[in-house]
């Protein structure tokens, strides 16, 4: 699935690495980025959506890192120590190898109340000399840190929030009025720690390195434990397990809301304008999680998701809305940054202008995310009924509307797969119905149902493409309508020969753009080109579909990530990292793949 051999680091250009570069760790509350030269170039403190106080990533000269790395010359080679989301890297420079495994660490009974993250180095062999810097950034160029002397030694404060440098043997100092730095030498069999711990507006527990040292063992336990109850033993089973581990990143533990992405500001484009912020709840993502977790047999996490989004739909009601933040409430507006971007691509904001947009799409999320937790195993009380009865009534008015579509786009259309979204609501309502878990006779949903589809084959359909379209009207092509064949729209004649026009136009390989014209634009969409697999499964072309997820498979990078988008030439990644409906899409291709061709 993965490189494993043994390389120089990712260069540096400007300050900036390949994206691919990038390993992920976390502790359900935030997450870490970790270049391949050991610097943790991002580091939102005290939660994923927080403004960062370590961020290279989108700043090289302001951003902050924690950088740790042999001073000499050195290669690395890295993995995931199986079945966790810890991190553990082997630099080998011409005088010896050490080994750094770096986790945010969790507790006893889940995630530490505060950010704990910790870096283990080891000796293997021969003598390496490291040196470090714990440098917080300006926060996106909002705030500067300064050093404060305590009655426990140094700590950093920047806006709220409170960062100390604990450890073992890493000769830590302190470096001008805004760092703290160290350097130490490894010897075979030695043992140093750097640890990095924030709290923001509370006060800061400053941990006992041994401490530290045992909770990184216990980390490696809570994630192995977590794992074991983890139930896919397919193809590609190490991808996919890789993919839920990554998928357990973005889950936020405080509320059980499901983030789309780690990160905000990367772009989509080289040339720059496609930079958005991924650290909000997409309905739509967090169906397909609840897909996929539900798939896996983890009741606790697809539980509190499902909780989490009945009760933002309530609070924030009586609309369904596209997206939510973390605390389950509606974003504020968009503010942009005055800092660099990644390799200079601006903007760098946070907020994300698709908020207000009528996407029908989502409809059909919710109804899929909820048939699926019954059919599980699970009851919905009766306000949930009564919440879904009423959208469904919802749905059966607002399919004639037109809508943003499902990729958020300025002009209202009839996109076809929102109307294919609004069939499936409507199919899986009845479906809920018929298991009396949500009242009413379901006649009128079925009826108008049975009416979307009959408008879908006439004005969504073209004769001369021998495709289903974009939108009503259009010639032009959408790969989200492979979405449905999985949904069980179409999986006949019509989406066998619409798989071969979307191939055609849209392809590049095994990797496929969103929709025609786009191509100028961005590079192609990781998610579409799974969609393409699940979609040939569907309609039983079954060689072709494992054929395409072999290739696909290969395409993460080397400890198994995918960010949203690949280069189909450079076959580099761009935008944001770690991307949910990345893996969401490999978890449930993969899952479809095996179901289909048992």
């Amino acid at each position: 699935m993965a490189r494993r051999t043994t390389v120089p680091p990712a260069g540096r250009s400007d300050g900036y690495v390949d994206l691919r570069s990038y390993g992920a760790i976390g502790d359900g509350r935030t997450v870490a980025l970790i270049a391949e030269d050991g610097s943790v170039d991002w580091l939102p403190i005290p939660n994923l959506d927080s403004v960062p106080v370590f961020a290279r990533l989108l700043d090289a000269d302001g951003g902050g890192a924690i950088a740790l790395s042999p001073v000499d010359e050195f290669t690395v080679k890295r993995r995931y120590i199986p079945t966790t989301n810890v991190l553990e890297t082997t630099f080998t420079a011409a005088t010896g190898v050490a080994r750094v495994t770096d986790a945010l660490v969790t507790g006893v009974a889940g995630r530490l109340p505060w950010v704990e993250l910790a870096r283990r180095i080891e000796g293997v062999s021969g003598d390496v000399k490291f040196r470090w810097k714990v440098a917080p950034g300006s926060m996106l160029g909002s705030a500067s840190p300064w050093i404060d002397m305590t009655t426990h030694g140094a700590v950093v404060r920047i806006d709220g929030v409170t960062i100390a440098v604990r450890g073992i043997d890493n000769g830590a100092r302190r470096s001008g009025n805004q760092a703290i730095a160290g350097a130490f030498t490894t010897s075979a069999g030695s043992l140093h720690q750097v640890t990095v711990v924030g709290t923001s507006n509370e006060p800061l527990h400053l941990p006992d390195p041994g401490n530290v040292d045992r909770g990184i063992d216990r980390t490696i336990d809570n994630w192995r434990a977590w794992s074991k109850e983890f139930n896919y033993d397919g193809p590609w089973s190490e991808a996919v397990q890789r993919s839920a581990l990554a998928l357990k990143l973005l889950i936020f533990s405080p509320t059980g809301a499901i983030a789309a992405a780690a990160t905000t500001s990367l772009p989509e484009s080289l040339a720059g304008g496609k930079n958005w912020d991924y650290r909000y709840a997409w309905v739509r993502d967090l169906a397909y999680t609840v897909t996929a977790l539900t798939r896996f047999g983890l009741r606790e996490e697809t539980h509190g998701s499902v909780s989490w989004l009945l009760r933002t739909i309530r609070e924030n009601g009586p609309d369904l809305h596209v997206f939510y933040d973390l605390e389950g409430g509606l974003p504020a507006g968009v503010e942009s940054h005055d800092v660099a971007g990644w390799r200079g691509n601006k903007p760098v904001v946070t907020g994300n202008p698709a908020g207000g947009q009528l996407q029908l799409g989502v409809y059909g999320d919710l109804f899929d995310v909820m048939r699926r937790y019954v059919e599980a195993g699970n009851v919905l009380d009766a306000e949930t009924g009564r919440l879904l009865a009423s959208v469904a009534d919802k749905t059966c008015d607002f399919w004639h509307r037109q809508d943003h579509g499902m990729w958020e786009l300025p002009d209202k259309r009839h996109y076809t797969s929102s109307k294919m979204g609004c069939w499936s609501a409507l199919d899986n309502a009845v479906r809920l119905c018929e298991l009396g878990q949500i009242p009413g006779s379901g006649a009128r949903w079925a009826a108008e149902r049975d009416a979307i589809k009959e408008w879908v084959e006439e004005n969504c359909w073209s004769e001369e493409r021998q495709s289903y379209v974009f939108y009503a009207g259009s010639d032009d092509l959408d790969a989200s309508v492979l979405l449905h064949a999985p949904s069980g729209f179409e999986r006949g004649p019509r989406m066998n020969s619409t798989i071969d026009a979307l191939r055609e136009e849209l392809g590049r390989g095994a990797l496929m753009y969103r929709y025609s014209g786009v191509q100028s634009e961005e590079a192609t969409f990781v998610s579409c080109a799974f969609w393409a697999a699940s979609a040939l499964a569907c309609v039983g072309r079954h060689d072709e579909a494992i054929a395409m997820m072999d290739e696909l498979v290969d395409l993460a990078n080397d400890v198994g990530l995918y960010a949203e988008m690949i280069d189909p030439d450079s076959l580099a990644f761009l935008g944001n990292f770690p991307q949910g409906l990345s893996h969401l899409a490999l978890v449930n291709t993969a899952i479809t793949i095996e179901e289909l061709t048992r």
